[in-house]
């Protein structure tokens, strides 16, 4: 049934017979906006055309690697029950083996392989089990406080700006801030509503229950599946191709995209765009200029923008202030970057020793962060096999330092600069190792990944400074991702980059099909109390 029919009229003349859509950058939001022309917006497979810089699409979602060179992801992403888009739009989508939908696939297997950490923290070698929140009064106020604090009031300020400094050395800090990758100088605004958005996880998140894992990687999970429908149904992916600018026609107090201009095989071209026709672009980039090591070298820190995203949307705003300010995210890296690592096991003993420290099987447990750890090192071992097709005597874990200019507690260098084998080492000592540290590195294979602009959408903001996913005025131009404005959703999730797309073809297409709403926890009262009785660590 089209839901085209609606009090909504597209903004554009979009007509799902004719009209041509063009959409830049290949990641996950664009992947989503196609799908839901094509659900939603009754458009035609062919006339929609993914325009992608790399060889690969999924974005952030990436996989890749082997077991002989090693596997590497730059990173995952964390689900949770009340990703109400991202479930809504994979219950569409089949899974790989098509024997479900791709929503049924996941629901079922956290089913089967419930989150339940007994060692979210390891301090000296030894386990945490469901560790203390070790909050005082004053500090569960200002929680309290920063809920319900409008955003016009907190303005550009920063967490260290409305927390004193113990605050930040509590174990509630450290298991927040590594559970989603928050410093002290990001963005009060984003913490408030992380605080707001996740209040119904905070009653077990000492032991990260709540927390849903895919099958395998995401790359394998999510972003194969969804390729796979879109290009049963004709969408078009074009790589290699990056988009320099568009060009727009103003007047009026309107904005229409007349051309694409773009770069590939080092030739300049230009796409028509038609007034009927859609254009989508994803802004920024988390993992723009992304560098990789090997166990012997340390990954390259980029001293430079390498990619097009950003300098899309520099260019595209200069003028335009309903564009937004990407200079405000992209010109920090400082503040935005840090190092994950994916290390490769060709021997037992790392996991059987880790299963013995923590008491969780791969997969089960979820984050280990280790507080004492100068880098505010983490990891997590996935349920093996973590990648389709990895060999049943291989094994993969992930991890990441958040501190990454500090000089390690085992390794007397800055997790920037350290090879594969120093960062696991670094990490086997944490654990208490040592003994097996030998062969452990010498059956293992760990990449690190250096990410200028991994945290750049936690960064201090204005109102303004990310566009809405339609500017006043567009007639056919809509804005995706990261970096776009959502109210009181949050970034650097799937879910957030699946609502833009859904909010922005809605409206471009004039659907009477929205998103729904964002889950807001805090205003029922069984939620709040859980949480209340969790932050003052009492047991409910």
């Amino acid at each position: 049934m089209t839901l085209r029919d609606g009090p909504d009229t597209p903004r554009s003349g979009f007509d799902p017979d004719s009209s041509k859509v063009y959409l830049v950058g290949g990641g996950i939001a664009s992947m989503a906006a196609a799908a839901f022309l094509i659900r939603d917006a009754d458009a035609i497979g062919a006339n929609i055309t993914i325009l992608e810089e790399s060889g690969v699409v999924g974005g952030a979602l990436d996989a890749t690697g082997t077991a002989e060179d090693g596997y590497m992801m730059r990173g995952g992403r964390m689900f949770e029950s009340k990703y109400l888009c991202t479930f809504e739009l994979f219950e569409d989508i089949p899974a790989l083996d098509g024997r479900s939908s791709v929503t049924q696939d996941i629901l079922a297997w956290n089913q089967t392989l419930k989150t339940s950490s007994k060692s979210r923290l390891v301090r000296d070698g030894q386990r945490r089990t469901a560790p203390r929140f070790g909050l005082s009064e004053q500090h569960i106020l200002g929680l309290e406080g920063l809920v319900l604090l409008p955003e016009s009031i907190l303005g550009t300020a920063s967490i260290a700006d409305k927390f004193d400094p113990s605050f930040f050395k509590t174990d509630f800090w450290f298991m927040w801030c590594t559970t989603f990758a928050f410093q002290p100088w990001h963005s009060a605004v984003e913490f408030k509503r992380y605080l707001a958005r996740f209040v119904h996880m905070v009653s077990g998140f000492d032991r990260l229950e709540g927390i849903m894992r895919t099958r395998y990687n995401q790359y394998d999970s999510l972003v194969r599946p969804l390729r796979q429908w879109l290009e049963s149904r004709g969408v078009v992916f074009t790589f290699a191709t990056r988009v320099t600018d568009l060009a727009i026609r103003e007047g009026d107090g309107e904005m229409t995209v007349e051309g694409i201009s773009y770069r590939r095989d080092g030739h300049g071209g230009r796409i028509e765009v038609e007034a009927n026709d859609l254009v989508i672009v994803t802004l920024g980039s988390m993992v723009e200029a992304y560098t990789l090591g090997s166990m012997d070298a340390a990954a390259p820190q980029a001293t430079e923008r390498q990619g097009g995203a950003w300098g899309l949307w520099e260019t595209l705003a200069t003028g335009r202030p309903a564009f937004g300010r990407p200079s405000v995210f992209a010109d920090h890296v400082a503040q935005s970057k840090w190092v994950s690592f994916t290390t490769t096991l060709r021997d037992p003993t790392f996991l059987r020793r880790l299963l013995d420290l923590t008491g969780n099987v791969p997969g089960e447990g979820g984050l280990i962060t280790f507080p004492q750890s100068p880098w505010l090192a983490s990891i997590v071992a996935p349920y093996q096999p973590h990648f389709i097709g990895q060999p049943e005597d291989v094994a993969v874990f992930w991890g990441y330092g958040l501190t990454v200019d500090a000089a390690g507690a085992f390794v007397p260098k800055p997790m920037a600069d350290c090879s594969g084998a120093e960062i696991m080492t670094e990490i086997l000592g944490h654990l208490g190792f040592q003994a097996d540290a030998e062969a452990i590195l010498r059956t293992s294979t760990c990449i690190p990944c250096m990410m200028p602009f991994i945290t750049s959408q936690f960064l201090r903001r204005a109102p303004g400074d990310r566009p809405a996913p339609v500017p006043a005025g567009s007639r056919n131009l809509g804005f995706i991702g990261q970096f776009c404005e959502l109210p009181r959703d949050v970034v650097f999730t799937v879910e957030y980059s699946i609502r833009s797309a859904q909010v922005a073809v809605g409206e471009l297409a004039g659907l009477e099909r929205r998103p729904p709403a964002v889950y807001q926890g805090a205003l029922d009262p069984r939620v709040a109390f859980k949480a209340f009785m969790a932050l003052h660590d009492i047991d409910s």
